[in-house]
């Protein structure tokens, strides 16, 4: 394609707001909090509606260099076709000089508000959870839900059958050793406040190895989950524990009787 004829699609195109994508070569230049210069090769530019400038080599996942821009402009200057996107505050700018361009598309796309849903969330299974603790334990029950303490904010709290205080935090990947601490945060808070009891439970699909012997060490318990993200709502698939309730153990030695 003439990088004339570029220019004028992409005059078009940004005065629309459309999405582009652009494949040539190209060298670019970032000035702004620092500076850098990337030497002439093949690019994928990625501009859209929303101001967003990106650039893309053929590796990596993010972009190479990347600019939130408040203005545009094109120029033809000594055989190559300059595209500048700036941004006032902070001051930056990307500037992209193309001796080549191999594709150009251009898209009009429309987004509806609240056309976004996203399924999966800690907020669902907590919700979830909140419905019928007993899932986890026979006798648990919910007490209050994203409870503030001075160290932040407890997913759950509940109390089970024998009426000691549970705090229960809701991980919706693998639990790490940032996630056990700060359920022994809360569980010792808690402790001072109320002078009683407390419990405290992860409930994750995994957990490291560290970060379960740290839990086990601190007297807390976890449960395992399969979390089910298929529209339209999430689910909990199965939830299992790594230590044996006392529930459980009643129920299993008065089996073991029964066989007797």
């Amino acid at each position: 394609m003439q990088l004339i004829q570029a220019k004028e699609r992409l005059d078009a195109a940004l005065a629309r707001r459309d999405l582009i994508m652009l494949v040539g070569d190209c060298e670019v230049k970032y000035q702004g909090r620092a500076a850098s210069n990337l030497p002439t090769g093949s690019r994928l530019l990625m501009i859209k509606g929303d101001g967003s400038f990106a650039i893309h080599q053929n590796r990596l996942l993010r972009p190479t260099n990347y600019l939130m821009s408040n203005s545009w402009s094109t120029e033809m200057k000594e055989g190559k076709l300059i595209v500048s996107a700036t941004k006032r505050n902070p001051k930056e700018s990307l500037t992209v000089f193309l001796t080549n361009v191999e594709m150009l598309n251009v898209h009009t796309m429309e987004d509806k508000e609240g056309d976004f849903k996203l399924v999966g969330t800690e907020k669902e299974l907590n919700d979830q959870l909140m419905g019928d603790l007993e899932v986890l334990e026979k006798g648990l029950r919910p007490l209050n839900q994203e409870d503030v303490f001075r160290k932040g904010f407890v997913d759950i709290l509940a109390e089970d059958k024998d009426g000691n205080l549970v705090i229960i935090e809701l991980k919706r990947k693998q639990a790490d050793y940032n996630a056990v601490m700060q359920l022994q945060r809360y569980v010792n808070e808690l402790r001072k406040i109320k002078n009683k009891k407390v419990r405290g439970i992860i409930v994750a699909p995994s957990i490291g190895r560290p970060a379960l012997e740290l839990l086990k060490n601190n007297g807390n318990e976890y449960y395992s989950f399969e979390f089910d993200v298929t529209q339209p709502r999430a689910s909990i698939k199965g939830i299992d524990t790594k230590q044996k309730t006392i529930f459980q153990a009643l129920e299993d030695n008065a089996k073991k009787k029964e066989k007797k």
